[in-house]
């Protein structure tokens, strides 16, 4: 696991948070902070997803 993973996975629970605090605080700022963190956690874990690929396959082949 490499840090963008991390990051990432770490960014989507704090979207998650936000959202749920928005939901139930009637504040759709802070609902639409938690889904745009969400999405940026999700795309920063794909790209450690993507790099860890990467380092296997130039392992396998070595």
């Amino acid at each position: 696991m490499n840090k963008d993973q991390v990051k990432g996975t770490a960014e989507k629970i704090k979207g998650k948070i936000n959202e749920a605090v928005g939901r139930a605080t009637d504040n759709p700022q802070r609902e639409l902070k938690g889904d745009v963190q969400q999405a940026a956690g999700e795309a920063r874990k794909n790209y450690g997803d993507l790099k860890e690929a990467a380092k296997d396959m130039t392992k396998r082949r070595h």
